[in-house]
C-alpha cells in the first residue's frame, strides 16, 4: 500500500551501479562482454540460417532449436548492448520507462525460455522413447501450437510482472544494485508494500520456472531410462552424451534462476546471485547454440553443404 506521506513518484531515472566496485577492470570487462555478445549472435543466427536454408533440419527437433536460437539471439541483446554501452561511456543511468521495457523483454524471454526447453524435452521424450508414434504425434499443427504457446505465454508473464512493476511507487534511492534492471533490486528500490509483488514473483515463478523445470526433468529420466535399455554399448554411449549434456546445461539455467528469483536476498546472497545471474543472463544464451545444435551431425553436416556453397559454389 502506499503511505500518504510519500507524496508522487520522484524517480524518473535509475542508476545501475553493475560492476562499479571494479572500477579497474572496466575496460576488460567490456572486451570480454563484447566478444561474448558477438559470438553468441553470430552462433544463434548462423544455426537459424541453417534451419531455415537446409530441408533436412526441417523437422519439429530443429524447428524448436531455431526457435531457441532466436530466442537466445533476442535475450542476450535485450541486455548485453546497454550494459556495454555504459562500461564504454560510464553513464549507467536508465530511464524510468526504458527500466521497464528492458525488463519487460528481459523477463518474457526468460519465461519463454523456461516454456520452451520443456516443450524440447517433450520432444525428444518422444522421439527416443516412443519413435513409433513420434511423427503422427508430433505433427506440424502441434510443434507449431508448443512454440506459439511457449512465445506467448512468456510475453503474457512479462506483461503482467512490467505491469504491476509500473504501478509501484519509487521515490528514492534511485541505484540499482545490478547490472540490468531487473525485478528483486528493483522492488528493493520501491517504497510501495512488497507482500502483493512478492506474492505475484513466488506465484509465477512456480508456473514459468518450476513446473516447466520439473517437466523437463521428467522427460529426461524417462529418456535416459530408454537409453540405459539400448543393447549397443555405442549407441547409448551417443545418445546418453547428447542427453547429459541437454540436462546439465538445464540443470543450470533453472538453478540459477530458481536461486536468484526464490532465495530471499540477504547481504550474503547479493552479490552471489549477480554472478548468477551473468550465468543464465550471459553464459547460457553463449553455451546453448553449442550444446543443442553444433553437436548434432546433421546441423554439422548442414554447416559443411554451407560452406562447400559458399567458398566453391557447390550445391
Amino acid at each position: 500500500m502506499k503511505n500518504p506521506e510519500e507524496g508522487n513518484q520522484t524517480v524518473t531515472e535509475f542508476i545501475l551501479l553493475g560492476f562499479g566496485t571494479l572500477p579497474e577492470l572496466q575496460i576488460l570487462l567490456f572486451l570480454l562482454f563484447l566478444l561474448i555478445y558477438t559470438v553468441t549472435v553470430a552462433g544463434n543466427i548462423l544455426i537459424i540460417v541453417l534451419v531455415v536454408s537446409d530441408q533436412h533440419l526441417h523437422t519439429p527437433m530443429y524447428f524448436f532449436l531455431g526457435n531457441l536460437s532466436c530466442l537466445e539471439t533476442c535475450y542476450t541483446s535485450a541486455i548485453l548492448p546497454s550494459m556495454l554501452a555504459s562500461l564504454l561511456t560510464e553513464d549507467t543511468t536508465m530511464s524510468f520507462t526504458g527500466c521497464l521495457t528492458q525488463y519487460y523483454f528481459f523477463c518474457s524471454l526468460v519465461a519463454t525460455e523456461c516454456l520452451l526447453l520443456s516443450v524440447m524435452s517433450y520432444d525428444r521424450y518422444l522421439a527416443i522413447c516412443n519413435p513409433m508414434h513420434y511423427t503422427a504425434r508430433m505433427s506440424g499443427r502441434l510443434y507449431l501450437q508448443l512454440a506459439g504457446g511457449s512465445w506467448t505465454g512468456g510475453f503474457l508473464c512479462g506483461g503482467v510482472i512490467t505491469l504491476s512493476i509500473s504501478q509501484l511507487t519509487f521515490c528514492g534511492p534511485n541505484g540499482i544494485n545490478h547490472f540490468f534492471c531487473d525485478l528483486i533490486p528493483l522492488i528493493n528500490l520501491s517504497c510501495s508494500d512488497p507482500q502483493m509483488m512478492e506474492m505475484l514473483i513466488f506465484t509465477l515463478s512456480l508456473i514459468f520456472s518450476v513446473v516447466p523445470f520439473l517437466l523437463t526433468l521428467m522427460s529426461y529420466i524417462c529418456i535416459i531410462s530408454t537409453i540405459l535399455r539400448i543393447p549397443s554399448t555405442t549407441g547409448r554411449q551417443k545418445a546418453f552424451s547428447t542427453c547429459s549434456s541437454h540436462l546439465i546445461v538445464v540443470t543450470i539455467y533453472y538453478g540459477a534462476l530458481l536461486i536468484v528469483y526464490m532465495f530471499p536476498t540477504t547481504d550474503i546472497l547479493r552479490d552471489f546471485k549477480k554472478v548468477l545471474s551473468v550465468v543464465y543472463a550471459v553464459l547460457t544464451p553463449l553455451v546453448n547454440p553449442l550444446i543443442y545444435s553444433l553437436r548434432n551431425k546433421e546441423v554439422k553436416e548442414a554447416l559443411r553443404k554451407a560452406c562447400r556453397k559458399f567458398v566453391f559454389g557447390q550445391h
